[in-house]
């Protein structure tokens, strides 16, 4: 993983929260939100809460005096995941590293993590953490997406960016996001971890937007796709952004689009 891929500053959480989250995290953060508060759990832990997607979805359905702990180890997300999600005494923000949680062992009933396992740069490590804070019993629910050819926008995005930068395409989607979506290699790591009941499924959604070019603004200027498109020429975003809007346009109409999503969703525990 490039060290552009973990860059959520400037715009990007503003971006990323107003277009990136009604275009594909909502439908899945709510049911991340319908699995974890299934058991009723007392303490929950999230792990790269990203916006607070999942946050603003789970909040709510957990017990009125249950403790949850939101975190992400980039502060300008969690500031922005904050101050969207209004007063909760139940909640406490908190900057931390999914690698290295500063908490004691046993502390959660749950832990969750929606499409930020990617982005660890020693997964394995990540998932031990997780088991770790975990009280006998607990799970640790999170989900990763399939391959970019399995979900449509982000392919068409690749591809047409590719068309501006021929020389040194950005990889960024293919390369983070949708490159961990081995299902044997996820439950290899997690068992290398600790973890011995694993169960993997793959869920397809649809996404939609309400033109091209908003989806098209989603990825190339929300998303870590904007920091290596204006390391390579800073000049050509609008460039690359008109491109990826033309791409979708072509294949999924000119007024609202809509295009299949996939990811998969392991709970493991044990």
């Amino acid at each position: 993983m490039a060290e552009s891929d973990k860059g959520f500053a400037g715009s990007i959480p503003q971006l990323y929260d107003t277009l990136m989250v009604p275009l594909i995290f909502g439908a899945y953060a709510a049911d991340m939100a319908e699995l974890v508060a299934a058991a009723a759990p007392g303490a929950v832990l999230e792990t790269a809460a990203g916006s607070g997607a999942v946050t603003r979805a789970l909040a709510p359905r957990l017990r009125a005096d249950a403790r949850y702990v939101v975190t992400d180890l980039s502060q300008p997300m969690l500031d922005h995941a904050s101050s969207r999600q209004g007063t909760d005494s139940r909640i406490e923000w908190r900057q931390a590293d999914a690698l290295a949680l500063p908490f004691a062992d046993a502390s959660f009933d749950a832990v969750c993590c929606q499409f930020g396992a990617m982005f660890f740069p020693d997964r394995v490590a990540g998932y031990a953490e997780a088991r770790r804070v975990l009280r006998p019993g607990g799970r640790f629910v999170f989900s990763v997406w399939d391959r970019i050819e399995e979900n449509a926008f982000a392919d068409d995005v690749t591809r047409a960016v590719a068309t501006v930068f021929p020389d040194d395409p950005p990889r960024f989607l293919a390369r983070t996001p949708h490159g961990y979506h081995d299902a044997a290699l996820i439950r290899e790591e997690l068992r290398r971890a600790g973890f011995t009941d694993i169960a993997i499924a793959t869920h397809a959604k649809q996404s939609h937007a309400p033109s091209a070019r908003d989806a098209a603004t989603a990825y190339c200027q929300g998303t870590p796709l904007r920091n290596e498109i204006e390391a390579r020429d800073a000049s050509l975003l609008q460039l690359a952004t008109d491109r990826a809007a033309q791409a979708i346009a072509r294949r999924h109409g000119t007024g609202p689009v809509a295009g299949k999503i996939q990811a998969h969703v392991i709970v493991a525990s044990g």
